[in-house]
């Protein structure tokens, strides 16, 4: 019954077999003729090796590709000089209609906009309290992590925040005095509308970071129509926009203070973080295009990107997938690959470093972190065992074709690894 079963998955997988036969012929070819995009380009020519990304959008693999909209929005806004704080008042007005929200700002980064709403928040735009930031002395600069700790919190500290962690709603009330600057958390809608009923009467803005929050585009209003304070995303990951930027969205007397800390202000302790003409014409560029996109159709493209991937693995007998859609941010349709470990000798580390070494060389999300810093402790301290190790394909951040590169590769590393 057994080989009956793969007999019947090979079958299926037949048609994606010769695709794969024929592309890799074509390959030879074009790499031969000098033709290969990973052959000859601007990073190979200084000695690095460009690779196929499917593991998602991080940012030590560089983000997210940029949008064909956003791209020729940099290259255009290139070509001119402009005045950066009129500039962001510009782009601010127009983010506020495309969102719902009292006004917007673009930053360097969901990590700079943590940083320019703490500052704002602490030193509002009083110019003596922005010169004397990251010293808190005499102000508000105490900020409630609820929710637990985040790898990216020292953006909230080096503005001068002192940190509150909080596990649970129930200790919201009692971690909210007199020197509360800010609320900060990743929570979402139920829990996140219970947490803004104790602050909102507390008169403490709470920062929503919702970094991997685009897609869907409807994000972008949602916090707005619940009355959060600020919020933001990345623009670099699901929106597509250029990797150096951000969102900041909220109260408007909250982004005129963030912006008042923020570059191009001299003096000012985010002017560290700047954000230039290109990144925020791109970013808004970005969040335009969205406006127009079909998800949905999107979504099929993505699914059926990770479908080929898993009819081609599955042709090794003891190879399973499973797609699924993970809750929260980065919402996906997400392959998982699997086989037994330990009757093959061959873990799945051992297949991602296969894959690594391979050309052209890919990337798939596994368990590991490779761009956090060893002592980073987020959450909790007894936040309880690591998730199993597991392979998974991200389609989003794939190029067309690339989908079978990774399934050739997947068959060739695991049908090797079972025979061994």
């Amino acid at each position: 019954m057994t080989d009956r079963r793969h007999f019947m998955k090979y079958v299926s997988a037949l048609p994606l077999l010769g695709t794969i036969w024929f592309d890799g012929f074509r390959s030879k070819a074009f790499a031969a003729a000098g033709k290969s995009s990973f052959g000859n380009n601007c990073y190979t020519r200084i000695g690095l090796r460009p690779l196929i990304n499917a593991r998602g959008t991080w940012t030590y693999l560089s983000g997210s590709l940029e949008l064909p909209e956003v791209r020729s929005t940099v290259d255009e806004a290139a070509n001119y000089f402009v005045d950066m704080y009129e500039l962001q008042q510009a782009v601010g007005k127009r983010l506020a209609e495309l969102s719902g929200a009292e006004f917007g700002m673009v930053t360097s980064g969901a990590a700079g906009a943590m940083a320019a709403a703490t500052a704002a928040c602490i030193a509002g735009a009083d110019p003596a309290r922005v010169w004397q930031l990251p010293d808190t002395t005499g102000l508000k600069h105490e900020v409630v992590m609820l929710g637990g700790r985040s790898a990216f919190d020292n953006a909230i500290r080096l503005a001068g925040g002192k940190l509150v962690v909080i596990r649970s709603l129930e200790e919201l009330p009692g971690a909210i005095n007199s020197k509360t600057a800010m609320v900060y958390t990743t929570w979402g809608e139920e829990r996140l509308e219970k947490a803004l009923k104790i602050t909102k009467p507390a008169g403490v803005p709470v920062l929503v970071d919702k970094a991997a929050g685009i897609p869907p585009i409807e994000n972008l209003s949602l916090f707005a129509r619940m009355g959060v304070d600020l919020y933001t995303f990345s623009g670099g990951k699901g929106l597509r926009g250029p990797q150096c930027s951000g969102l900041l969205l909220g109260r408007k007397d909250l982004i005129q203070a963030a912006l008042a800390n923020y570059s191009p202000w001299e003096g000012a302790v985010c002017r560290p973080m700047k954000v230039g003409k290109e990144e925020i014409m791109g970013c808004l560029a970005a969040v335009e295009a969205w406006k127009k996109i079909d998800l949905s159709q999107m979504d099929k493209e993505w699914e059926q990107r990770v479908q080929r991937i898993a009819k081609v693995a599955e042709t090794v007998p003891g190879v399973s997938t499973e797609i699924q859609i993970p809750q929260g941010g980065n919402r996906y349709p997400t392959l998982t690959v699997a086989w037994d470990v330990q009757k093959w000798g061959f873990s799945v580390q051992d297949c991602a470093i296969q894959l690594r070494e391979g050309e052209p060389r890919i990337e798939v999300l596994t368990a590991d972190n490779p761009s956090l810093v060893p002592a980073v402790r987020e959450g909790y301290p007894n936040k309880g065992p690591q998730r199993a190790d597991r392979l998974q394909i991200i389609p989003s951040t794939l190029k067309p074709g690339e989908d079978l590169i990774i399934g050739k590769r997947l068959r060739e590393i695991l049908g090797a690894a079972r025979k061994a």
